[in-house]
């Protein structure tokens, strides 16, 4: 069996309900299994409110999770243009897996949400890159021979899932953001299946 972690960070919901599209995307390719986590909310100066996981939601992502995965999906919520924090801390708390090539070689790919349609989907895609690249993972995104990306007026680029959730984050995955995120786990779960 192939399995595809699936790791993200979700407010709102927007991030998980794309995460788990992406879900239903690896396990539509045979012999693939997702397995979805969260990353542990963090707190800040400005807000030091401890938050805990939903009880609903996914459990928490451990660094064990990496090593038993074939492939990495990763989605955060976008912020200035970057990922969220509890996703870069929860990367940041990846060295021993850098030091080992624990993900070297295998496929990844990112998924975003934003409030606005220009709120910096593409740069959130590309930041989360940066330190999948630096782990020597493949990265897989979403080739122009998926109509929806030509087709979208919300959501969607060739560098990952992505969805407009609207300035109250209120605005639901529409068919063709939910079909991109669907193609991208897709993609990754063939990927990893065929380097297997």
């Amino acid at each position: 069996m192939t399995e595809i972690l699936i790791v993200c960070h979700s407010v709102h919901g927007n991030t998980l309900a794309m995460a788990r599209e992406v879900a239903r995307g690896v396990e539509s390719v045979e012999g693939s299994a997702a397995r979805l986590r969260t990353v542990a909310p963090v707190t800040s100066a400005i807000d030091p409110t401890a938050r805990e996981p939903a009880a609903d939601g996914p459990a928490l992502v451990d660094n064990s999770d990496l090593e038993a995965c074939d492939g990495l999906v990763l989605g955060s919520p976008t912020r200035f243009g970057n990922m969220a924090a509890a996703v870069k801390y929860f990367l940041d708390g990846t060295a021993g897996e850098w030091f080992s090539g624990t993900l070297a070689g295998k496929p990844a790919a990112v998924f975003t949400s934003t409030g606005s349609l220009h709120g910096g989907q593409e740069a959130t895609l590309l930041s989360m890159m940066l330190p999948l690249l630096h782990h020597g993972m493949l990265l897989v995104g979403l080739p122009y021979s998926e109509p929806e990306l030509s087709t979208t007026r919300s959501g969607g680029t060739p560098y990952g899932a992505s969805h407009l959730a609207g300035k109250d984050s209120d605005r639901s995955l529409d068919e063709d953001e939910a079909r991109l995120c669907r193609a991208l786990g897709q993609r990754v779960a063939d990927i990893a299946r065929r380097l297997r």
